[in-house]
């Protein structure tokens, strides 16, 4: 089961890059040259975009429950997840990129809002936003 689960163009991920594409902004993806591979990168504006799922990063969402079975490997596992993403965002920003985390139940909840929010992220001057 393990298997047939992806970490490069997931269904949120693909759903906000066409939303973004048709806000105008271009990108690249997977950007393997920076800290964390960031799903969507702006290189004009120096965003890098992070679309999180909410389980595998513990959002604590409805949709990020822990295992009942081997919960201990879990916690672990998310635990480290959680510092890995914060010192890429680190070494990021240290590069000079504003970084955008993206949950993927903002996504599904509505992904209009989502978009525009990021978009006013892409044109601002915030360094870190979590939407």
């Amino acid at each position: 089961m393990m298997r047939n689960i992806h970490s490069e163009n997931t269904k949120p991920e693909v759903r906000l890059r066409k939303k973004l594409y048709a806000l105008g902004f271009h990108y690249r993806l997977h950007k393997k040259t920076l800290p964390g591979s960031p799903d969507i990168v702006i290189t004009k504006s120096k965003v890098a975009i992070f679309v999180n799922g909410c389980f595998w990063h513990a959002h604590g969402c409805k949709k990020s429950s822990c295992p009942k079975t081997h919960s201990e490997f879990w916690k672990k596992k998310f635990a480290a997840n959680e510092a890995r993403d914060i010192l890429n965002n680190r070494k990021l920003s240290m590069l000079g990129y504003r970084v955008a985390t993206v949950w993927e139940c903002a996504i599904a909840k509505d992904l209009s809002r989502t978009a525009e929010l990021l978009a006013l992220f892409i044109r601002g001057k915030e360094d870190e936003i979590e939407i």
